[in-house]
């Protein structure tokens, strides 16, 4: 692979990761760029080791890995998206307190649901004896600029969307979790 096919994936494997952070960004209290940070490097580190893992294994996984990718993503990503729209319709008429930072387990499993293709990419990197260090190592950085990004352009969904942004976070997961199921069931014409 050249530098601009790197460069490509990259940007196409941060992607889903992106329009996450913006959700994930909204459902939070105004997010400080050290907050961004800590999402950014989560979400970038998942997505950079992806890749390896599904190099690592190659042919034997790719059958099991390559049929089920797309269930696990849109299952986890429906789980926390339907849990953030929960919290934002509790029955608490007040106003609920937005947190300041969200756990490192919910960013973990977020980052690894949009980093499923990654791993893929990296079963079929290992067929064209790519470096799948450089690739990987693009792939994060590319990863964890695209979601600090996706976090501080959540904030400003965030007061724009009020009490609800929670909501819109959820809702945006949950699109994610269906464009790629989509994505991966649709018939090839």
């Amino acid at each position: 692979m050249n530098l601009i096919s790197t460069a490509a994936l990259s940007l196409a494997m941060s992607s889903d990761a992106f329009a996450a952070a913006v959700g994930k960004g909204a459902a939070l209290h105004k997010p400080s760029l050290r907050e961004a940070l800590r999402t950014g490097l989560v979400f970038g580190v998942i997505e950079g080791l992806t890749p390896i893992i599904g190099w690592a294994l190659g042919r034997v996984a790719a059958p099991y890995v390559a049929a089920w990718d797309h269930w696990i993503a849109f299952v986890l990503l429906l789980g926390i998206g339907l849990m953030m729209i929960k919290s934002s319709v509790s029955d608490d008429c007040s106003e609920p307190a937005k947190p300041a930072r969200h756990t490192f387990w919910i960013l973990a499993l977020t980052g690894f649901a949009t980093s499923i293709d990654a791993m893929i990419i990296g079963v079929g990197l290992a067929f064209l004896g790519a470096d799948i260090l450089l690739t990987a190592a693009a792939i994060g950085v590319s990863t964890f600029l695209m979601v600090t990004l996706g976090v501080m352009m959540g904030r400003v969904l965030g007061i724009v969307a009020g009490k609800r942004a929670e909501m819109v976070g959820g809702l945006v997961l949950i699109g994610i979790g269906c464009l790629i199921l989509f994505e991966h069931t649709r018939p090839v014409v």
